[in-house]
């Protein structure tokens, strides 16, 4: 300790007892500052961003990111219960047969749901200022989901079938994605109803869906023949379902979907996995997709049995699960339909509904993050899982109030545009950099700059003078984001808030602790953006 700050501390001791106590606290607080100093480095040690000369490495869908609602949400049924659940004070339909939770799973883990009213405008306003957006509607339930030719909600599903989606429900889908610029993407029942006595798959629903859609003036962008086919089990596949049956019922469904609807890209495998099976899966589809599709979960959430905890979630390991997934199925692309697209159709926190904190600022850095590395990647579509349902939603489902991740995607779509740049620094621990093209600023550029430390700032010296847009909370397990200091919240009408950033110099900048910063640089006079 040096002389002057033992010199205060004795003028703060009232009684000479308290002298030790004060000069170890002082020690430790010291201690802790040099660490924090030493992790930050000081602004001429800092890593240096020359926005001007950042390379171009490759461009991304202009839906690059989009989100789903599940085939659940649109006919009413049972789906992942929030852990801060109300009970739903609305008519539940009278009971019919069958079961509409995915088979093998504990019926305690949902709840019912009244089929989600897609024309509140609340909620298309919200999904509106995130267009234009791929919307997927799909899910674990989609695979067991007959499509009535009747607009009774009320009809039974026919035998071999969990759920009913009805002529008016998927006008609803057709109409709030036309509302909103949202492109639809979606999959097919594949369960006992959809096949013949020998258990192969039939067309007929999917026909009926794919001639409906068309007879109302619209189009399905892309479809996957199923939802997760490595879990066919719990997806409604039946008995014994393997890699050479779904081979065999890929190439019906890849020859019906070419001649039905040719200019719907076919999407596959779907699956959730990095495992043999995958791979198996992977390689029965042959050379017919357009897009390669997979699904990932870092974790099972708590309601079903996973382990993962809110210490974890900004730990290098955690937020790498997305670089590895990818790399797992990049890997099968290149060896068995090299130079096809990549899109992740089904992403979120956790799986089955996500865990407690999914709701929080906490979860956003994985969302934010996970964008960055997979554009860096060259994945082309991200789908979060869900616009508004359960504990992963965008939106709270009872007051569809924006989440943290929401206003995450808000800037996003707002600052970032679809020419994704080296930033020329690589990932290190607390310290993640990603950097695109401004969107709508001809040679701008944006930083996305995430600090994931807990307890330290981080440097950067940028040569060019911004605006940052920094996101943070008083406690990251905060359901409400800040952003430079002044909470986000919807406005009267339902309003968003504008958003403006904050007049930043060249030269040094610190990033504070566990914050999530966008650093704006209109005169980067970039050339691979204009």
């Amino acid at each position: 300790m040096l002389p002057f700050e033992e010199a205060g501390a004795r003028r703060w001791a009232r009684t000479p007892t308290e002298l030790p106590a004060i000069l170890c606290a002082l020690g430790c607080l010291i201690s802790i500052w040099l660490v924090a100093q030493a992790r930050a480095g000081t602004p001429s040690e800092a890593p240096s961003v020359i926005p001007s000369s950042l390379p171009r490495i490759g461009t991304v869908d202009e839906r690059f990111q989009s989100y789903n609602i599940e085939m659940v949400e649109i006919t009413g049924g049972q789906f992942w219960k929030p852990y801060r659940s109300q009970p739903d004070t609305r008519p539940m339909p009278a009971s019919r047969p069958g079961s509409d939770t995915p088979p093998r799973t504990d019926s305690n883990l949902f709840q019912y749901r009244s089929p989600l009213d897609l024309t509140q405008g609340r909620l298309r306003k919200l999904a509106a200022a995130l267009a234009p957006a791929y919307l997927r509607v799909s899910g674990t339930w989609a695979n067991s989901t007959t499509f009535s030719d009747s607009d009774d909600v009320s009809s039974a599903p026919s035998a071999g079938f969990n759920g009913v989606l009805t002529r008016q429900q998927w006008r609803s889908v057709v109409d709030f994605a036309q509302s909103v610029d949202a492109r639809i993407v979606t999959s097919f029942a594949i369960s006992a109803g959809s096949r013949d006595a020998a258990g192969v798959w039939q067309q007929d629903q999917a026909d009926r869906l794919v001639r409906f859609t068309h007879s109302i003036g619209s189009k399905i962008a892309a479809a996957e023949f199923m939802n997760e086919p490595d879990l066919a089990a719990i997806g409604g596949a039946p008995a014994g379902y393997d890699t050479a049956a779904y081979q065999r019922d890929f190439k019906i469904f890849e020859m019906f979907l070419r001649q039905t609807s040719p200019e719907t890209l076919i999407l596959g495998p779907g699956t959730i996995g990095q495992t043999a099976l995958a791979s198996d899966l992977f390689a029965a589809t042959g050379s017919d997709l357009d897009a390669v599709s997979y699904h990932h979960y870092g974790a099972l959430s708590a309601r079903c049995g996973g382990h993962h905890t809110p210490e974890a979630a900004l730990s290098e390991d955690w937020l790498g699960g997305a670089d590895r997934a990818v790399a797992f199925y990049r890997d099968l692309r290149d060896r068995l339909t090299p130079g096809k697209p990549i899109w992740l159709t089904e992403t979120a926190e956790a799986a089955c509904g996500g865990n407690p904190w999914a709701v929080s600022f906490l979860d956003t850095f994985r969302y934010l993050d996970q964008l960055g590395r997979l554009a860096k990647a060259g994945v082309q579509v991200v789908m979060h899982n869900t616009l508004a349902a359960s504990d992963y939603g965008l939106l709270d489902e009872r007051t569809l109030e924006p989440r943290p991740n929401y206003w995450g995607a808000l800037l996003w779509r707002q600052l970032m545009g679809t020419t994704v740049l080296d930033a020329g620094l690589p990932i290190r621990r607390g310290l993640h950099v990603y950097a695109h093209c401004q969107r709508d600023k001809s040679g701008g550029v944006t930083l996305l700059v995430i600090n994931t430390e807990r307890d330290a700032p981080h440097a950067l010296m940028l040569s060019t003078a911004s605006a940052l847009y920094t996101l943070d909370a008083v406690n990251p397990l905060d359901a409400r984001v800040r952003m430079n200091g002044t909470t986000l919240a919807l406005g009267a009408g339902d309003t968003l808030p504008s958003i403006q950033g904050a007049p930043t110099p060249a030269g040094a900048v610190t990033f504070a602790q566990a914050t999530i910063s966008f650093v704006v640089i209109p005169e980067a006079a970039n050339n691979a953006c204009r």
